[in-house]
């Protein structure tokens, strides 16, 4: 898996660098501001560029820089943005093509390398990877009355879930249910918020898309 790496923290971008070569992870380069990030994922075409949102040459450049590469190289580059604060407004930004291949973290809720690997890898497979407090904040922010009344609160709790990235089997085992349980569960979640199966649609992320933005 070949990864790019842009802080302007020299101590923080080691840090990452570090964690995830010792996964076995090729960091193919680094870069301490948006243009060099975006000159690097021009040149190399990583699987995944791991972004700072707050990035010379000021502002949320680095945000900027993330959503060009889901644009520029969608499908082919994976995002990991992560960010100091909760900014649930850029993480809106950054999801609203979609969840497959991109992830938004918190950097002090990133406690441990493995995690930070484990949401790399999930990226890099096609999945996303959302802090739980960032989709908390987003559907407070957001809340309103609308298809998601439906739900149970066991119902909110496998889609809230689901908006982090996770699996059926990783669900089943964070709520300590069967995953033909979760399965059911999810299946009525669809029913409830009207997704039916569609050749064009995948429905699991039309799910986790109304969670995290009820304007949809």
């Amino acid at each position: 898996m070949r990864v790019i790496v842009a802080d302007d923290s020299a101590v923080i971008r080691e840090g990452v660098v570090r964690i995830l070569a010792s996964a076995g992870m090729d960091v193919v380069a680094e870069a301490r501001d948006a243009d060099q990030l975006l000159a690097a994922v021009e040149a190399h075409r990583p699987d995944l560029a791991v972004v700072d949102i707050r990035m010379p040459p000021g502002g949320n450049a680095g945000l900027q820089a993330a959503e060009q590469i889901r644009d520029r190289y969608e499908g082919g580059v994976g995002v990991l943005v992560l960010s100091q604060y909760l900014e649930p407004d850029y993480a809106l930004r950054l999801l609203g093509r979609g969840v497959g291949r991109v992830g938004y973290l918190l950097k002090d809720r990133v406690v441990e390398g493995r995690e930070l690997v484990e949401a790399s890898q999930r990226i890099c497979g096609g999945g996303s990877a959302i802090d739980p407090a960032v989709v908390g904040e987003l559907v407070r922010a957001r809340r309103r009355e609308d298809r998601l009344t439906r739900l149970t609160d066991r119902e909110r709790s496998i889609l809230g879930l689901l908006a982090e990235g996770r699996s059926n089997r990783s669900i089943a085992s964070k709520l300590m249910l069967s995953p033909k349980t979760i399965e059911g569960s999810i299946a009525t979640i669809f029913s409830k918020l009207n997704l039916e199966p569609g050749p064009d649609d995948n429905r699991r992320v039309l799910a986790v898309l109304a969670y995290l933005d009820p304007r949809r």
